[in-house]
């Protein structure tokens, strides 16, 4: 007769702890990632890495008899593995009574993980394994039951098109070791609860579902095999589970390390990298790999955990693509001569571009956009990796030049603000983003034919020309409290295109109650930091020694394990200053990318020393097993949180940018330069601020000054008629586009000549629709600084004069 566990639903669903102690994979055909914490399996990954199907399997030691113990809280266990780099886990749990060894390794051929536990010590006691299905990415509506495959007890559960199997078997005879099992709904009749009412294991229901269930087996043996195995149905799962418990587990060991060996053997020339750092690089190597999908050739996720998921049923935006992390791992990877799987890498980032240039802020392997923002540094990334094959003749064939154009082109109409920054939050010029869009468009144009190079580079130049009129400010509290002059702001409002004195209007901060708004001029952060390792300008640049200054000031934290920085003032995302988790809100924490990155400034500033200590810092900030964080707790230890200085917070373990990072900047280290500065850039620029030619404007970019002297572009999206004259509508005239670079159409105005303090006046008429775009706007010829307040009063104008001009124009492009 079938019993039901009593209880359903159970209570709200969580995942587990993101402080992983390691993340694996199989190099082999086998489509299931692992990663353990706190000495016991958590969340294991199939069909694909952003899809997680458990919350946890662990396990508890019990006598009957009242004595019992969950090995994961009695937290007394050492991990090792074979060698670094090699994610094949060795766990040893201790106890006054029992140790309990566990070997974890995927089966290579099957969708299967397999467990080795031996429990020594105390005859009298048994061994339970527990474990928490959360199906789909979700521990709702899972329905749990043990189920008789045969003749060999299974623990299974389903929900939709997913179905898992726990099976185990004596490790000499390989039968069937199950002794007894049960279903149960969590926080009533689970197994934990049932040793937490009862002291032993008590309960035996065959089913629990739908709801947040958890299954639970007692062993017969104490030297067992345990294998999970996942499928379409409870049938499928349970074959491949019991199949692959049919070999000595010794075998599937050896095959996993030797895989991962040769692997490390064949993809990274470690010739590359300083041998104080090569176990920590074969480890960060690792992470890299373990995140790559397996349909999906080239696809990353950011990390195989869920920030602050003890509170949560949400998986949280770290299982989807990045285009930045992407390109930032094919850097890591095209660092240690590891071509093929940045080819790979960008191969799915041509599959995944849009229609109009950009990339999603993010998406699912399959190329579906997630979320739906814009961060033009992600637009740009893409055409700076393909730069860096053809720079190193890796393309090995694909051909770049219809990617690189889309890009540009959304680039070239849509920047050079963004409406997102590199942390999914604020709009507006940034210096990091800049960088980037700059360094896209000078490597672009060498990928592009000599007819549109010009073009590019002409707008490179303004752009990189105007960083300092866009990015700088000068706030006097800050002046006069920490001595500097002016300084980069994380990000400057758009209308500092216009108005030089929008630098003080506010910008929106988020993960704050409500609406956070703070003076643009007195929000700093590090990426400035990306000017000089990107190679537009020099690490002794004044506006960057003073930032510097100012960044080490507001910023920098110095920890046990070295010192790190905040992203930037105000951030509100991490833990509460109680040890309370993110919950929308909270209070940023110590990132050690940004320890890698500052290492990169030191290299570049010719301090190798001091990128060396960095290094080393990152090294300490990391888990025992060499894996990096998001963010490190800064402030007073919480034991009960276990948050403590120096040492991960609740954010993402591993983040795979934190572990590219490292390897760049060892990488780096090595080459005595920043091993990602695109050549193009600094053979441009050298370091050195450009005097630009000419001038842009479009109607993202409707700037309110230029420089004397320059020439003056128009650059739209539509083929358009530009009416234009000089202060009050002297001298009108009519200036046609034409079809420039990019797909762009342009009209080039001879501004030149003009002196300071002169008016440019224009409207823009698009041709086939007849619509006047723009109206009245002005353009003042500055000197060298821009004017504190350049925006011109709106001018009437008589338009009736040049419809005759537009029609015969639009009339002469028609087919």
């Amino acid at each position: 007769m079938t019993t039901n566990a009593p209880g359903g639903p159970g209570i709200p669903p969580t995942w587990t702890s993101s402080a992983k102690d390691m993340v694996g994979t199989a190099l082999g055909p086998s489509r299931l990632w692992f990663t353990t914490g706190y000495g016991i399996v958590n969340e294991v990954y199939f069909p694909h890495v952003d899809m997680p199907q458990i919350r946890d399997l662990g396990f508890i030691v019990a006598d009957g008899r009242g004595f019992w113990v969950e090995v994961k809280r009695n937290a007394d266990y050492t991990l090792t593995t074979p060698g670094p780099g090699i994610p094949a886990v060795q766990i040893l749990h201790r106890h006054a009574r029992f140790e309990l060894s566990l070997r974890i390794a995927p089966d290579l051929e099957r969708d299967v993980l397999l467990v080795e536990a031996i429990l020594t010590g105390d005859p009298e006691l048994r061994l339970h394994a527990l474990l928490a299905p959360h199906l789909g990415g979700t521990g709702e509506d899972n329905r749990g039951e043990v189920f008789m495959n045969r003749d060999r007890k299974v623990l299974c559960a389903e929900r939709g098109a997913f179905a898992l199997a726990l099976a185990a078997a004596d490790a000499v005879s390989q039968h069937d070791a199950w002794r007894r099992a049960s279903a149960g709904f969590v926080g009533a009749s689970d197994g934990w609860q049932d040793f937490a009412a009862n002291g032993a294991m008590a309960w035996t229901y065959d089913q629990a579902g739908p709801g947040n269930i958890a299954l639970l087996g007692e062993l017969g043996s104490r030297t067992a095999v345990l294998a999970l195995g996942f499928g379409s149905d409870k049938e499928a799962a349970a074959t491949l589970a019991i199949s692959a418990l049919i070999q000595p587990f010794d075998a599937v060991w050896h095959r996993h390390v030797r895989g991962w060996e040769a692997w490390h053997a064949e993809s990274l020339d470690l010739g590359r990298c300083h041998g104080e750092f090569r176990d920590a690089v074969l480890v960060s190597a690792m992470v890299l790999r373990t995140h790559q999908d397996k349909t999906f050739r080239g696809a990353m996720v950011a990390s195989l955990s869920i920030p602050w998921g003890n509170s949560s049923d949400d998986t949280g935006g770290y299982h989807l693509v990045w285009p930045r992390d992407l390109v930032e791992t094919a850097g890591a990877l095209l660092a240690y001569g590891s071509v093929d799987a940045a080819r790979d890498i960008l191969r799915y980032l041509i599959a995944t571009q849009l229609a109009d240039g950009r990339w999603s802020q993010n998406q699912w392997l399959g190329g579906r956009p997630r979320w739906l923002g814009t961060q033009l540094d992600e637009v740009a990334f893409p055409v700076l990796l393909a730069s860096a094959l053809a720079e190193a003749d890796a393309l090995g064939g694909i051909a770049v030049s219809t990617m690189v154009r889309r890009a540009l082109g959304f680039i070239a109409l849509h920047g050079p603000a963004t409406d997102q920054d590199r942390w999914e939050e604020t709009p507006g010029v940034n210096t990091f983003t800049l960088s980037v869009a700059i360094a896209a468009l000078v490597c672009g144009a060498e990928l592009l034919g000599a007819e549109e190079r010009r073009d590019i580079l002409l707008l490179a130049d303004d752009w990189n020309e105007r960083i300092e009129s866009w990015c700088t400010a000068g706030h006097p509290a800050l002046v006069a409290r920490h001595g500097v002059e002016r300084y980069y702001v994380r990000a400057a409002p758009a209308t500092v295109f216009q108005d030089r004195a929008a630098i003080r209007e506010p910008v929106p901060v988020k993960n704050h109650d409500g609406e956070c708004l703070v003076p643009a001029d007195t929000l700093i952060g590090t990426d400035f930091l990306q000017l000089v390792r990107f190679g537009l300008r020099r690490p002794d640049d004044p506006t960057v020694t003073s930032t510097l200054a100012l960044v080490d000031a507001m910023l920098r934290v110095d920890t046990p394990a070295g010192p790190s920085w905040y992203r930037y003032n105000g951030d509100g995302y991490g833990e509460h200053e109680d040890g309370r988790p993110y919950d929308g809100t909270g209070r940023g924490r110590a990132w050690p990318l940004l320890t890698g990155e500052r290492g990169h400034y030191e290299l570049a500033a010719g301090r190798p020393a001091g990128a060396r200590a960095l290094l080393r810092a990152m090294i300490g900030m990391g888990s025992p097993s060499g894996l990096i964080p998001e963010q490190v707790w800064e402030a007073a230890p919480i034991p009960a949180q276990r948050l403590f200085p120096g040492r991960p917070s609740g954010s993402a373990m591993p983040l795979v940018w934190a572990h590219a990072e490292f390897m760049k900047l060892t990488a780096s280290l090595q080459l005595g330069r920043p091993v990602d500065r695109p050549e193009p850039v600094w053979l441009r620029y050298g370091g050195n601020r450009p005097a630009a030619s000419r001038a842009h404007w479009t109607r993202r970019m409707p700037v309110g000054w230029i420089r004397a002297g320059q020439g003056l572009r128009l650059a739209l999206e539509t083929p358009s008629l530009i009416h234009w004259g000089l202060d009050d509508w002297q001298n009108p005239r009519d200036v046609p586009t034409v079809a420039g670079a990019l797909g762009l159409h342009l009209a080039d105005l001879a501004t030149e000549g003009l002196e300071v303090g002169r008016r440019i006046v224009f409207s823009i008429q698009e041709l086939e629709s007849g619509r006047w775009i723009e109206q009245d706007r002005a353009i003042v010829i500055a000197s060298d600084e821009a004017p504190s307040s350049a925006t011109a009063p709106p001018l009437a104008r008589d338009r009736a004069q040049h419809a005759e001009i537009a029609s015969q124009l639009s009339a002469e492009m028609a087919p």
